[in-house]
């Protein structure tokens, strides 16, 4: 989870497992040199949620760690997103520990990391409603020590070993107070109901040890979900005849040789290279699907998605029906502000991709950032307004130090972005010079160099 020179932010809400996180990373400190930031966040829900800040603030400064404070109106953030508080709640703390963590000057280190406080008993209860919403393998799994996205800070969760409990009689040991949250006390979320009611019943009634016997069979399940995939791997290669950005075709033969699990993972696989996140993809869908593939006879069934998956003879076509999915999105461009040497600009691209931009001077000793959603060019090289837009015909950019050109539309080509993704992803152009497609290259006339004076950082967060 940890090593020499990492940056880490810790959320600290002031309760007691977030308390604990705070001081067991402080301890490490002297064992692993990293640099650690405790953020608080003050939710705007809770009338004591002031006191709850300066008890935090108070605690830094004695520990000697850099404290910031965000403060954000969560409950009108959950009804402009028509979501719950409490997913409105988790998408602030997430994009304000990504925020701090790349306007601390840590952007462009390779390995930044945001520790959260869950424990066993989290994970215990997460589990519990899963499987009660009817959740899979993955589902099972349950909260992961490690959580890496791509182009993302890892989340670590340290204390993912150890009980509530076991975290109260630590603070109590060494005398030191937290928080007390009284919406954590109420029966108004499901996870409050699992807390007080379902798991205290388990251990008492059930099996003493309940909540760490279900942490082991979410370590269990994560090895099984790991081997499964593997396994799935190998079975898609062996099964899938043809594959392209807008269509997979599978032997039917193939797929019945497998076992039924297999068979129904690969189908989960398939639907997942077509339509990331399967999304609105249910148990009964799948049903269909398979039968497709028991039963002789050309037929075909619809999904979410405007996906048709069709059997003709000895296949399956797993099929993205273009005529209606194809729905491009808005030209309409945002314009970059013109930014001096040490202001900065955010530009909200969605309700959840923000776009942030600063300026500063070159210095010979900076390290140019690798990771996928920071980039940097030459400010003195740019001569017209900057815009953040979708893609145009006669975009290019330039491959090569000689300037050699190529289309964007060629690029991403090349790159086998998927078709119906490609009019959604975000360019900065200048006309029609472009300087970076998000999530993907910049164009090397932009890129800095030694005789860069002034340098612009374009950072993406948000979004997956």
């Amino acid at each position: 989870m940890l090593q020499t020179g990492d940056t880490v932010v810790a959320g600290v809400s002031g309760g007691a497992d977030s308390v604990c996180l705070l001081f067991m990373l402080h301890a490490l400190q002297k064992e692993i040199p990293f640099t650690l930031y405790a953020v608080h966040i003050n939710h705007g829900i809770r009338k004591e949620a002031g006191e709850d800040a300066s008890f935090v603030e108070a605690l830094c400064k004695r520990l000697g760690v850099a404290f910031f404070l965000v403060e954000e109106n969560v409950a009108a953030i959950a009804k402009a997103q028509s979501c719950s508080a409490e997913e409105a709640g988790r998408q602030v703390r997430y994009a304000a520990f990504r925020r701090i963590l790349c306007s601390e000057g840590a952007a462009g280190k390779e390995r930044l990391r945001i520790a959260v406080a869950h424990n066993m008993n989290d994970r215990a209860e997460t589990m519990l409603f899963n499987l009660f919403r009817g959740s899979g393998l993955q589902g099972l799994r349950s909260i992961q020590p490690i959580r890496r996205a791509e182009g993302e800070p890892d989340i670590i969760r340290p204390l993912l070993g150890v009980t509530r409990r076991e975290i109260e009689e630590y603070l109590t040991n060494i005398g030191e107070k937290w928080c007390i949250d009284r919406t954590n006390e109420e029966d108004t979320y499901t996870r409050n109901r699992i807390r007080h009611h379902i798991l205290p019943y388990a251990e008492e009634a059930v099996a003493g040890g309940a909540v760490a016997n279900m942490s082991r069979a979410a370590d269990i399940l994560t090895e099984t979900a790991d081997f499964v995939s593997q396994e799935t791997w190998q079975v898609y290669r062996d099964c899938v005849m043809k594959e392209s950005e807008e269509e997979i075709v599978v032997s039917v033969e193939a797929v019945l040789n497998r076992h039924i699990f297999l068979r129904k993972q690969l189908l989960l696989t398939c639907l997942e290279r077509l339509i990331p996140s399967r999304k609105d993809i249910t148990g009964g869908h799948v049903e269909a699907v398979l039968s497709l593939f028991a039963e002789e006879g050309n037929r075909e069934v619809h999904l979410p998605g405007h996906l048709v998956i069709r059997r003709q003879y000895d296949a399956v076509y797993f099929v993205r029906d273009r005529a209606e999915s194809e729905k491009k999105v808005s030209r309409e461009e945002t314009a970059l502000p013109v930014l001096k040497v040490g202001e900065r600009a955010e530009i909200l691209l969605s309700d959840t991709k923000i776009l942030e931009c600063k300026v500063f001077f070159s210095e010979k000793t900076i390290n140019i950032p690798q990771n996928q959603y920071t980039k940097w060019f030459d400010y003195d090289k740019i001569k017209k307004p900057l815009v953040v837009r979708t893609r145009r015909t006669g975009d290019y950019l330039t491959i090569n130090e000689a300037g050699c050109r190529k289309s964007v539309q060629d690029y991403m080509v090349n790159e086998k972005i998927p078709a119906q993704e490609r009019d959604s992803i975000y360019l900065i152009a200048e006309d029609s010079h472009i300087l970076w497609i998000l999530g993907h290259r910049i164009s090397s006339h932009y890129k800095i160099s030694e005789h860069t004076k002034r340098i612009l950082q374009i950072q993406l967060r948000g979004g997956q």
